[in-house]
């Protein structure tokens, strides 16, 4: 199903920027298989945090040094005990499992997707 469609403008309110996983931890208070991570995305921004459900197909040793996309412009969020800053993109699988957006060779951390 496509969702609604939406304008230039919406698309440029829309931040994403490539970062590499510092951290990862096991996010234990997740209802949910969670990891929280810590996602370095350049002097600019700086060290984002925040939770992912890709612990089907990553393993933390998997995770850290890895480059992936994320949104930086949304608020913070409080889940459990843990302020999630961005949201990290992937693919939804049909069982669900989520595979990592990153690109396709090593950029510079805080590089914008447009």
């Amino acid at each position: 199903m496509i969702k609604t469609e939406i304008t230039w403008n919406d698309f440029e309110k829309i931040d994403m920027r490539v970062g590499t996983i510092i951290d990862a931890q096991p996010f234990e208070k997740a209802k949910n298989p969670a990891y929280k991570l810590w996602i370095d995305f350049g002097s600019e921004i700086g060290i984002r945090k925040t939770s992912a459900q890709i612990t089907v197909l990553y393993g933390i040793d998997d995770l850290i040094g890895k480059q992936i996309v994320a949104v930086v412009n949304f608020p913070p969020k409080q889940i459990a005990d843990f302020m999630s800053e961005c949201l990290v993109l992937g693919v939804v699988g049909s069982d669900k499992e989520v595979t990592l957006l990153a690109p396709g060779k090593a950029v510079e951390n805080g590089l914008a997707i447009g």
